[in-house]
């Protein structure tokens, strides 16, 4: 019972993160704003997902599947926004 209440709470504040970061892409000025602003609340909504369904997980095994699906998107992440955010500043364009 207490279980499935963290697994909803959880659940719940990763998708009130995820739709700050789809608000912030939509309402930042700049490419840098908007990676900045999808690439946290996307770690962090993830990050409470993730700990919704570990709370759920019937196995180590799912549970090890969970967190190793996490740490490549955190990766992933930091990567791509790396490199757009590099492409973006060589082109020296003026913010859009």
């Amino acid at each position: 019972m207490i279980l499935n209440l963290f697994s909803i709470v959880f659940g719940l504040l990763g998708a009130v993160f995820f739709l700050a970061g789809t608000i912030g892409m939509l309402r930042f000025p700049d490419v840098f704003c908007r990676l900045h602003a999808q690439t946290k609340a996307d770690n962090q909504g993830l990050g409470f997902i993730i700990t919704a369904l570990l709370l759920q997980a019937d196995s180590v095994w799912v549970a090890l599947k969970l967190i190793l699906i996490w740490l490549v998107m955190l990766l992933a992440s930091a990567n791509i926004s790396y490199l757009i955010g590099r492409y973006k500043l060589r082109q020296h364009s003026e913010p859009e």
